[in-house]
């Protein structure tokens, strides 16, 4: 039977009425889509929910409107896509946070879903924004001031630990090797005793060598005349180790003469025996009995008796100068001291300096020491933000302040801006963090607005005008695409310039970067400027540029 009828040539209704059947089957069976808020009423910065619901296969790509694609309305958060699986089928829900700051009546434009090789729109929603009710019969408050929040560092005391252990250590060994007072050796304990009883200690050592055991009669009597030369250098003629025998012996009998010493000639000659004696054994090779050498032994020390009572009692004076000798002495060492400690001190400091600059460089080293404001911002505790809405987010030296400008009333009808800055360019260092939202002329708040294709070249030019009205002369640019860590696209000028030193007719070199983003009807921007020889505020713009996230608008 033929399902064409025989007078037309067209299907028959059965046949059409299958075949409308079957493709609202087929669609229906690709997917569906829908759209709901959780509020259409809400306060001036209240946030609704906007939600879009696709019931698709497991084998189709969905993909969700991202960037500002709300506006009027702001997004201000897009939340991940639960996923419930029903049967052979997935329902994907993906949730938006929005938000507007001016009352009054909007809609939210028809948002676009890709499923597979299709594209479905949402219905339009209509909100209503109100303002805040203000009681006025309570009073109103001024705005509370900024306040300054002192930055904490958690690292700051191993810094001083540190610097503190190795001061005491030096501290110590300073110490320990140069002004502890070490107890005393027997040799430094011998030569703190009197003349009389180190002559009388050294007989004792003499008698317990051995010497005479082993006939080494050379140094038996070497030991022996320096005893008694050493005696009489100290206390009677203070050139008795240096003289010769008969020298020494002259020198005597010239003291005695002039009653300076109550010495006999009897002790004199021996004396001058024992000596030209010991010069025979030294010298000549001599080799007297071993009986002769103990004889002459105990002649020396009663010798050493008879000048100890032929000298005269020291006078008050003498005393006074032997204590001032003394003394003296005594601020030698404590100076000797002093300079050694500085010394020492000296070349660890320069020792260390050397070694931090063979590492990290000397103006590093030298900044550190005198400060330098920018390598303080650098290794300062850096804040992450938002600023601006669409928010960028930012990790900066210091929080960003709102500086926005204000506009003429005819600028402020077609834009509305959010600037945060810190710096300024007489500082050497300036950040700038900018949002200009464009709003169309002659339209009511509740309708859509209109796309504006943004230039951005044009917009990043313009702000190279700013560097120009303040006197910056030699611009040089270079322009490369930029990608967020995120990945949002967006545009990076860069370059230098000289800038007029204020007050003079002399220019300085100066570098500067600036981002620009556009999405639909907002352009974001970031400009950075800075010294041209700050290598710290180099490493500050490398660090800034590596920060920024945005979401990426909608192509």
């Amino acid at each position: 039977m033929s399902h064409r009828s025989s007078v037309t040539g067209f299907p028959s209704p059965v046949f059409r009425l299958l075949s409308l059947v079957f493709f609202l089957h087929a669609f229906f069976s690709f997917a569906q889509v829908k759209s709901t808020v959780d509020s259409t009423s809400i306060k001036i910065g209240a946030q609704i929910t906007y939600h879009i619901q696709v019931e698709t296969d497991s084998t189709n790509l969905v993909v969700f409107p991202e960037g500002q694609t709300f506006s009027p309305l702001e997004m201000i958060d897009s939340y991940d896509v639960d996923t419930l699986k029903n049967k052979d089928k997935f329902n994907l829900i993906k949730k938006y946070g929005l938000t507007q700051f001016d009352s009054g009546k909007y809609t939210i434009p028809r948002q676009k879903i890709l499923i597979g090789d299709k594209t479905f729109f949402t219905d339009s929603v209509q909100v209503e924004v109100h303002n805040v009710v203000v009681d006025t019969t309570k009073g109103l408050y001024d705005i509370k001031p900024i306040i300054a929040v002192e930055k904490s560092s958690s690292n700051w005391w191993q810094y001083v630990l540190i610097t503190l252990l190795i001061l005491g250590l030096v501290g110590f060994l300073l110490y320990w090797f140069i002004w502890r007072q070490k107890p005393l050796t027997e040799e430094e304990k011998i030569a703190l005793l009197p003349p009389y009883d180190r002559a009388k200690l050294a007989l004792k050592a003499l008698d317990e060598s051995q010497y005479l055991e082993h006939e080494n009669l050379k140094d038996y009597y070497s030991d022996l005349t320096f005893i008694i030369r050493k005696y009489l250098d100290e206390k009677v003629y203070d050139r008795a180790l240096e003289s010769t025998t008969d020298e020494l012996i002259n020198h005597l009998n010239l003291l005695k003469e002039g009653n300076q010493v109550d010495l006999s000639l009897d002790d004199i000659k021996k004396i001058e025996s024992i000596l030209k004696r010991a010069d025979l054994v030294k010298f000549a090779k001599s080799a007297p009995d071993i009986e002769l050498a103990k004889l002459d032994r105990n002649t020396i020390d009663v010798e050493i008796d008879q000048v100890k009572e032929a000298l005269p009692e020291p006078t008050e004076e003498e005393k006074l100068l032997d204590e001032k000798y003394r003394l003296e002495q005594e601020r030698k060492k404590q100076r000797k001291k002093v300079w050694l400690t500085v010394g020492i001190s000296v070349f660890l400091l320069l020792a260390t300096l050397t070694g931090f600059s063979l590492k990290y460089g000397f103006g590093y080293v030298k900044d550190t020491i005198f400060g330098h404001d920018s390598k303080e911002l650098l290794e300062g505790e850096w804040v992450t933000s938002q600023y601006g809405i669409p928010p960028i987010t930012i990790s900066t030296p210091q929080v960003l302040k709102r500086t926005t400008p204000e506009l003429p009333a005819e600028m402020a009808q077609n834009m509305k801006i959010t600037q945060f800055s810190y710096g300024s360019l007489l500082q050497k260092f300036q950040i700038t963090v900018a949002t200009t939202k464009l709003i169309n002329q002659g339209q009511g708040q509740g309708q859509e607005q209109s796309e504006h294709k943004i230039d951005i070249q044009q917009v990043l030019d313009s702000s190279l005008k700013n560097f120009e009205s303040t006197g910056a002369q030699n611009i040089i640019t270079k322009k490369e695409k930029f990608v967020t860590p995120n990945g949002a696209e967006g545009m990076k000028v860069f370059g230098s310039m000289d800038l007029p030193i204020p007050n003079t007719e002399h220019f300085e070199k100066g570098k500067y970067v600036m981002l620009g983003f556009a999405s639909e009807n907002v352009v974001q921007q970031i400009i950075i400027f800075h010294d041209d020889d700050d290598v710290y505020a180099e490493q500050m713009v490398e660090r800034i540029l590596n920060s920024v996230e945005l979401k990426e608008a909608e192509k």
